[in-house]
């Protein structure tokens, strides 16, 4: 079973109010970033924190099931630890996705997947134009890694562990945007 991970927990503080929830042509920041993973995943987990509520209305109507980071204020490593923990046992492989997200290409998806069932490395990591991105492919065998996660590196450490295990995939398009500031949704209101 692949599943989807989506990181809705963070705290907005570049922008000064929840960014997921704001607009961006008619849906909210962070539906964007979920229906994007929809079809590709069996199970999809979103990880939510202090806006808990409006999250699960802004998804509403969408097969996801979610889960709450306790301590959002920890960064994202405590997100996708808490989001490992809510996974099903039969999970083989997790995408983990950033809720902020919401313009990724949609080659870059089935992109990584075809390159886990192809080389069956425990990370497949995204590269665009030579910089590593997101979203990033973990396989079970490294759960218990980012199940220990903390701080606000996310799970970079995990990555860069052993280079042996990682396929990096490179993609010729430009880093996906992520909304972090104000001037940071109105370009992508202008896309």
């Amino acid at each position: 079973m692949i599943a989807a991970l989506v990181l809705a927990a963070g705290l907005s503080r570049r922008m000064g109010r929840p960014k997921l929830l704001l607009d961006l042509a008619g849906k909210p920041v962070v539906r964007w970033s979920v229906e994007a993973v929809l079809s590709h995943v069996d199970d999809a987990i979103v990880v939510t924190g202090h806006e808990d509520a409006a999250v699960r209305t802004a998804l509403a109507g969408l097969a996801v099931r979610f889960t709450v980071n306790p301590h959002p204020e920890a960064g994202q490593g405590s997100s996708i630890a808490a989001g490992i923990t809510a996974l099903a046992p039969s999970t083989d492989a997790v995408l983990v996705i950033l809720g902020d997200q919401p313009r990724l290409p949609t080659s870059v998806i089935p992109t990584l997947l075809g390159a886990w069932k192809k080389t069956s490395k425990a990370i497949v990591a995204p590269s665009y134009r030579g910089l590593q991105g997101t979203p990033v492919l973990f396989a079970a065998s490294v759960f218990s890694e980012l199940a220990v996660l903390g701080g606000d590196v996310g799970a970079r450490a995990v990555v860069g562990a052993d280079s042996r295990r990682v396929e990096r995939i490179e993609l010729d398009v430009p880093m996906p945007a992520d909304v972090d500031t104000p001037e940071d949704l109105a370009r992508l209101h202008v896309e």
